[in-house]
């Protein structure tokens, strides 16, 4: 890249270069890594369009845009990932959160409005469900599970940046680090729901995802199944389950949850109008 190319032009190159590539959002996806290296808002760029990069700054540019071509997701380029307007530490050993699963969110607010307790997110990454929860409802106890202790450790770290007190982490599968006895009001889990066969697994950035966190056996299924089977023994009498899952899997879902006992089973859309979310009440 020639030392003498101004802002706009480099904009202009990479998002060509980014499209070619195969990004669905070339010209954000430059203008997010020039941002990052320049260490300026949006709006600078747009309001010095003429300014020339430096030596240094057109080689930092470069180095991104070399990894961002060769397919890298732009959240782990630059290690953070905005989810409910929280801005989170992303690291490759976790899922990358996506505006889909704040449809999860919203919904296990609006249940958690109706029934006091505590809350608990099943397979939590990065701690995004968790800590959006735990943001929205100050006094509640949020906790969050997950299998790998580098998510563990990076939820923590998450919760320490953004100041959020109400949310813990801890390691182990699925409900096995929870005391006996111990029951939730709301029970969260995005578990992975991908088919070893399904063909997006070789396509985008889930190349570059943990393959633990996406692919479940039984056609995605398998880890749905098992945290239902176990929900009811943690839920409070009243208390939800709800699951992010597959487009295509909604009704499958729902039989699960009404096979194990739940009731006023649903599913709800994402913002695409896709199934999303099912989710279901438990009375014992």
């Amino acid at each position: 890249m020639s030392l003498d190319m101004s802002i706009e032009a480099v904009l202009k190159r990479a998002s060509l270069v980014l499209s070619e590539a195969g990004s669905d959002s070339p010209a954000l996806d430059a203008a997010v890594l020039l941002c990052h290296v320049l260490d300026k808002p949006r709006s600078y760029l747009l309001t010095w369009p003429e300014k020339c990069l430096t030596e240094t700054e057109s080689s930092a540019f470069d180095a991104l845009m070399t990894r961002r071509v060769a397919g890298e997701p732009v959240a782990y380029i630059m290690g953070e990932r905005e989810f409910w307007s929280l801005p989170l530490n992303v690291a490759p050993s976790t899922l990358i959160p996506r505006p889909d699963t704040e449809r999860l969110v919203e919904l296990a607010l609006e249940r958690a409005q109706r029934l006091d307790g505590e809350i608990l997110d099943l397979g939590t990454g990065t701690g995004a469900i968790a800590l959006a929860l735990a943001s929205e409802l100050p006094h509640r106890a949020v906790t969050g599970v997950d299998y790998q202790q580098e998510a563990v450790a990076l939820a923590q770290g998450n919760a320490a940046k953004l100041h959020i007190n109400n949310a813990k982490f801890c390691q182990g599968s699925w409900f096995e680090p929870i005391e006996g006895g111990h029951t939730f009001a709301i029970i969260v889990s995005n578990p992975p729901y991908i088919d070893e066969n399904d063909p997006h697994l070789v396509q985008g950035d889930v190349r570059f995802e943990p393959s633990t966190a996406l692919i479940a056996q039984e056609n995605g299924l398998a880890d749905i199944k098992t945290i239902t089977a176990q929900a009811p023994e943690y839920l409070l009498e009243g208390g939800w389950l709800l699951f992010e899952h597959g487009f295509e899997q909604g009704a499958a879902v729902r039989g699960i949850l009404l096979e194990n006992g739940f009731s006023d089973v649903v599913t709800e859309q994402d913002y695409a109008g896709n199934d999303r979310v099912t989710l279901g009440k438990w009375h014992s």
